[in-house]
């Protein structure tokens, strides 16, 4: 299934945008502009914040009216303002608890994805063994949850099997290819051939950062940023932490990430030389469950 057409998630961000340019535009400050229009102060920012999905025609209407826009800045609106009502394939995972924040609607219109994790293998990398030997994490879980979870984590991935797939770059510590090794051989090996099948893809690049890389600029956690080729979607970044996740989208955020991203990739070894170390992992692999 092709899931680039668009994610209600962005095009509610990108119809926020476009409605606080063009209160600006108009110079209308936030109190002004809903004293005209009869609507709270609070009713105009949460437009603008993107914290009201269901936006009724009407309201888009009287906005366009106050702001003099043109009509086909009214159809924009109004066509954004239908597809943020949509509802994304996550919708249902998020109903139940599964996804507890707009990642995979995020990620389902980036045109590219960096991310650098250093314990695990990223999401949108792991078979769905790994997953579930990572979500049940040693410790005794509801069967039926983590199933949800793990057919939740491999349906994100199909943004990287779509017709027009983002470009996906994936910094990967080596303590995230060795950790489960000796616990799961066998899980590890089908791991690391998935890896290096989807190091052939075109499109995707795959780096290891050996330990022999020493200290490195990335060393406070994971990071993932998402970049869009809509000017108007500005780049996001997602950290995720035990009790909450963060989206980053102010521009001083997004310049440091990217930087610390420039940097742990320039550390990390070639994609050339990152196969090879997994060949070699998996060799090791390998001999283990033949013994």
């Amino acid at each position: 299934m092709d899931r680039r057409a668009h994610s209600p998630t962005v095009r509610l961000r990108r119809l926020a945008r476009l409605l606080h340019r063009a209160r600006v535009d108009a110079e209308y400050g936030v109190t002004e502009a809903a004293k005209h229009l009869g609507w709270s102060g609070t009713k105009v920012g949460r437009l603008e914040a993107a914290e009201t999905r269901r936006i009724q025609p009407a309201d888009i209407d009287a906005l366009a009216d106050l702001y003099r826009v043109d009509a086909t800045s009214r159809a924009e609106w109004t066509a954004l303002a239908a597809q943020a009502k949509e509802r994304g394939w996550w919708a249902k995972y998020q109903k139940s608890g599964v996804f507890t924040d707009d990642l995979p609607g995020f990620e389902a219109e980036a045109s590219v994805i960096r991310t650098f994790e250093p314990q695990v293998i990223p999401g949108l990398l792991q078979t769905p063994g790994y997953a579930e030997m990572i979500l049940r994490g040693g410790q005794a879980q509801d069967d039926a949850a983590v199933a949800a979870r793990v057919d939740a984590r491999i349906e994100r991935q199909g943004i990287l099997h779509r017709h027009d797939p983002p470009d996906y770059w994936a910094v990967i510590d080596e303590a995230a290819v060795r950790r489960g090794a000796e616990a799961a051989p066998e899980i590890m090996a089908d791991q690391i051939r998935h890896l290096l099948r989807m190091a052939t893809r075109a499109g995707v690049t795959i780096q290891v950062l050996p330990f022999s890389a020493g200290a490195h600029a990335a060393s406070t956690g994971a990071i993932v940023v998402m970049d869009y080729a809509e000017p108007l979607d500005p780049s996001i970044v997602y950290v995720e932490h035990y009790a909450a996740s963060l989206m980053l989208e102010e521009p001083d955020e997004i310049s440091l990430v990217t930087n610390v991203f420039a940097h742990v990739s320039a550390a990390a070894l070639s994609g050339a030389d990152s196969a090879g170390f997994l060949r070699t992992v998996l060799a090791s692999l390998e001999t283990e469950t033949d013994e």
